[in-house]
């Protein structure tokens, strides 16, 4: 600060009345400053992710007086907010998460997670579930802003619609011994007077805890012991309970329970012991229905009926079971499936599945063999058969009663050949919309999706319908339940079938615009850009191009209007709807509707606002150079809050009644002032082949362009529509870090790449290369010092890209396949899948079987070009990768490895396709930079690079320290 002192004398000394020169002066001083202010910023280190900043949840209450949202670290404590939109009010509540207003506004409800630190310690010494520090329950009354706290909390509910309760549902205490070893975090919470009003229990019985029933005006508060679930009417008149007692406590008695919780009255709905569960009210909270068993507790099959009740009923009785009428022979009500009542309350949909046979277990488990048999005629692979055996094992089959006919039977609607159904118009319609694609799975193993007929079924007689044959593509009802629409990926046709008259309108056939990907590169159909949804009455429905959204009659009796009047293309301006309402079925035509907007040219993002009954220009609300989350609405105001954020500006909350102006609600990450940041730009060329190409280049905030930089080229499909989105320093999965390389002194390029069908690779060197030559024209870029890096489809290109060319002084190649020969037939263990639709029909772009194209296989693979390599690359490939077959790095790596080439090999050991876990995250973070320093900057190696670590040292060393050895 003295030099910056005597600096500031001096020019102060020889300033000159001489306009020209004074102006000259003013220059100096203030680039002065600025070169000061930038020297003064220090570059992100990897100590900074864990404290790194980010929005989580938002929330308004109904009325939108109060702002709720919760500010979170990559690895720490998080904050929950609550903020008063009409005065000055602010609640912070340390480690708050899963926030719940009351549906008067009047309080808000939430979880306390326990410290990030005392949860790491237990966790290192290896304590039991049991033993850890467990939730609590905090809540606030608004108009006090007075917060209490419960330890030891495990669940909360409060009314959906109306009623000022709470329920909350306790964890088992510990044993007494157990309960002297409270934790700091429940005393800070005040736990301790909680705990010395709780009563001992048996810390053997796992199976019920205390539930609280507590009056949000009065405080007053009531105990139920033992319970395992619990669930609340909408109106909040109404709390269902399941109690399974006490061999210790015979007060207590055992079954399910209602509790009005106006009167006070408790009325026993099921007197025995038993497992009771998914407790449902319908829509008037006035009907409620259940599973539950009573079986034998060794008995391994559970026989599971449904329980219904009414206010009027004094029990409840058994609704459905195993021998009531229409029950298919050998099946029974599924223990697994979900209940629901129709909206007028008239019927129940539930779900039934075969009886399961009981386990052998006279069998001796050394006896036999185990083993997978794969057969040509299955319908799937048996890797997906493996994969969703836990979940076919718990499907069920959706089935109907009639709660109030004088003849109870139960009506199937689907089956194993038909497994798939949609309630229509809320359970009120006579009908499903059932879908199979059964005879037709095969073919998913090389195109990626099956065929799909679709059936109405009848829920009265189960009669089927058939409706669509054969379907590529999907299908949906109306809101009211009078159409059936479907779009045809083949012939890019949007259709409405009509349920009344059975008659099919094609709706898109005289529209110029294609309602499917425009820009679509790959060797399969284009994909649709799906609807907005539906108008009153089922009308209109609202269906997108790549810009506007058109509004069509389903009955064709209308021509299709641009309800954007065709400002989205005009202005290549993308609209899509903001669904405000998510409980609405219909998008009205007399309110405002909402619609997100991004400029395919500016890359701006924002809202603007039409009614669906218009056909003129939307109006704007704001455009502008950030990226925003989806909207949230207040119920019952006209407020929104939501988060915005550009690459310079970290994320923060706002709130805002018309979103022309707003307020800023929160502050995150001020320390990003501290250290060198950068900024985004977007950068456009033309290729050899004369395509128009665009990209972003990333550049540190101290630039100076008399210097010159390395650059690292980062891409993955097309990322400029990411141009302002806010990139914070964190240990990615394997992506680039590319805030943190920025900081560091990089440039950073990442290019859009659009494909040639059966030529991936040189698609990537058409762009990528183009775009590195064009910007190498700059006299700050070092052509010398250029990496690439990529991850999965990116680490393919990388590949690629150094058997092509030697321009790169270093790359980093994230899960690469090299060899499409033998990558073709192989398994996506994640999914189970054949991985040959990938090759012939979607990403790697082939287009072609490896039969009909194996010079295309051959050609578009690195591993055959590996002798013309001489840029120095690492490879990760990890042993557990769900989506590339490691051996796939493998064989890279011994290639370049018997070639005498510079390569590396990471295997994170039981790590998946994009890193997990956060040690590895971190780990690789540094991994990377040493590397790129190294081969770019000029830095010394690190001893992994060098020497390499053995495998007698793994665990013990991990080779970060720098030599002055080559590699």
């Amino acid at each position: 600060m003295a030099y910056i002192g005597k600096k500031l004398q001096f020019l102060r000394l020889n300033l000159n009345p001489n306009p020209s020169i004074m102006q000259k002066n003013l220059t100096l001083i203030l680039l002065f400053f600025a070169s000061a202010a930038f020297a003064q910023k220090k570059p992100l280190d990897h100590t900074v992710y864990d404290s790194w900043e980010n929005v989580g949840v938002k929330q308004l209450s109904d009325n939108g007086q109060w702002a709720a949202y919760s500010i979170v670290k990559q690895e720490g404590d998080a904050s929950l907010y609550l903020n008063n939109l009409t005065n000055t009010t602010k609640i912070q509540i340390p480690r708050g998460e899963r926030l719940m207003f009351s549906a008067d506004s009047k309080f808000a409800a939430f979880l306390i997670k326990p410290l990030f630190a005392t949860t790491r310690q237990e966790k290192i010494k290896k304590k039991k579930a049991d033993e850890m520090t467990k939730d609590s329950l905090g809540f606030v009354n608004l108009s006090t802003a007075a917060i209490l706290k419960v330890p030891r909390i495990k669940s909360f509910k409060i009314p959906a619609n109306e009623g000022n309760y709470l329920a909350y549902q306790k964890e088992p205490l510990l044993d007494t011994a157990k309960k002297a070893k409270s934790t700091a975090e429940e005393k800070e919470d005040g736990a301790n007077d909680f705990l010395a009003k709780e009563e001992k229990k048996d810390a053997a019985n796992k199976a019920g805890s205390d539930l609280v029933l507590r009056n949000l005006l009065t405080g007053t508060e009531r105990t139920f012991k033992y319970v395992t679930e619990y669930e609340f009417s909408k109106n909040g008149k109404q709390l269902v309970y399941n109690c399974v007692g006490s061999k210790k406590d015979k007060t207590v008695k055992p079954g399910v329970f209602l509790l009005n919780t106006e009167k006070g009255t408790i009325k026993t709905l099921v007197s025995a012991k038993g497992n009771f569960k998914s407790f449902i009210f319908d829509e008037a909270s006035e009907q409620i229905a259940f599973l539950g068993e009573t079986s034998p507790e060794k008995k391994e099959i559970k026989d599971y009926s449904i329980y219904f009740n009414t206010l009027t009923l004094d029990t409840a009785q058994a609704l459905v079971d195993y021998e009531i009428d229409g029950m298919p022979a050998k099946w029974s009500v599924s223990g697994d499936g979900k209940l629901t009542f129709s909206k007028d309350g008239n019927k129940l949909f539930f779900g039934i599945a075969p009886i399961k046979k009981e386990k052998d277990t006279t069998l001796v488990d050394f006896e036999h063999a185990k083993l997978d048999i794969w057969g040509y005629k299955d319908d799937y692979l048996q890797p997906i058969q493996l994969k969703t055996a836990d979940k076919e094992a718990k499907r069920s089959y959706l089935s109907v009663i009639d709660i109030f006919s004088s003849d109870p039977k139960i009506v199937p609607l689907t089956d194993v050949k038909l497994p798939e159904a949609r309630i229509v118009k809320e359970g009120d319609a006579n009908f499903v919309l059932a879908s199979t694609d059964y005879g037709n799975r095969a073919q998913a193993q090389w195109t990626g999706l099956s065929l799909s007929d679709y059936y109405l079924v009848d829920t009265k007689t189960g009669t089927r319908k058939k409706i669509i044959s054969a379907l590529d593509g999907q299908a949906s009802v109306s809101p009211g339940g009078n159409y059936v629409l479907f779009y045809n990926n083949k012939t890019g046709i949007w259709s409405a079938y009509t349920v009344a008259t059975a008659k099919i309108t094609a709706l898109n056939t005289n529209t110029t615009v294609k309602f499917a990907d425009e820009d679509n590169d790959m060797p399969d159909d284009p994909k649709v850009y799906g609807i907005a949804g539906w108008t009153e009455e089922d009308k209109q429905i609202l269906i997108y191009d790549k810009y506007d959204i058109w509004s069509f009659t389903p009955d064709g009796k209308s021509a299709p209007k641009n309800m954007t009047n065709g400002f989205g293309r005009q202005n290549s301006i993308t609209f899509r709807y903001e669904k405000l309402d998510t409980a609405a079925q219909f998008i009205s035509k007399k309110d405002e509707m909402w619609l997100s907007a991004y400029n395919n040219i500016t890359k701006e993002k924002g809202f603007y606002k039409t009614k669906a009954g218009d056909t003129k220009s939307p109006e704007l609300a704001v455009m502008a150079k950030f990226k925003y989350s989806p909207l949230v609405k207040a119920k019952a105001a006209e407020r929104f809050i939501y988060d915005k954020a550009s690459y310079t500006a970290s994320p923060n909350v706002y709130v805002s009644v018309d979103l022309k102006t707003e307020t800023k609600l929160s502050n995150t990450n001020p320390q990003q002032q501290n250290y060198n940041w950068g900024t985004a730009e977007l950068v456009k060329w033309t290729t050899p082949k004369g395509y128009k190409a665009e990209g972003i280049l990333y550049k540190p905030e101290n630039f100076d362009p008399a210097k010159k930089y390395p650059m690292i080229a980062y891409f993955y499909e097309k990322l400029t529509d990411g141009l302002y989105n806010y990139v914070a320093p964190a240990p990615t999965p394997s992506r680039l870090n590319i805030s943190f390389f920025v900081s560091n002194g990089y440039l950073v390029f990442a290019p859009d790449i659009s494909y040639e069908k059966g030529y991936p690779g040189k698609s990537a060197e058409e762009y990528v290369n183009s775009g590195v030559e064009s910007l190498k024209k700059n006299s700050w870029v070092d052509g010398t010092k250029i990496g690439i890096q990529g991850q999965s489809w990116g680490g393919y290109q990388v590949a690629h890209l150094i058997t092509a060319t030697n321009m790169y002084a270093a790359a980093w190649a994230g899960a690469p396949v090299v060899n499409m020969t033998s990558a073709y037939g192989g398994i996506r263990w994640e999914s189970g899948m054949n991985r040959q639709f990938q090759y012939e029909k979607t990403q790697s772009r082939i287009g072609a079987t490896l039969w009909e194209k194996p010079e295309l296989y051959i050609e578009n693979s690195p591993l055959f070009s590996l002798p013309k390599v001489t840029t120095p690359v690492v490879i990760m490939s990890n042993d557990a990768d769900g989506a590339v077959p490691w051996y796939q790095g493998i064989e890279m790596f011994t290639g370049l490895k018997r070639l005498g080439k510079p390569a590396w090999l990471l295997n994170y050991n039981n790590e998946a396709h994009n890193l997990v876990l956060r040690q590895n995250r971190k780990d690789i973070q540094i991994r990377e930079q040493q590397f790129f320093d190294y081969y770019l900057k000029g830095a010394k190696a690190p001893v992994w690079m060098t020497g390499g670590i053995p495998a007698t040292e793994k665990g013990k060393t991990w080779g970060f320290e720098l030599t002055g050895d080559k590699p």
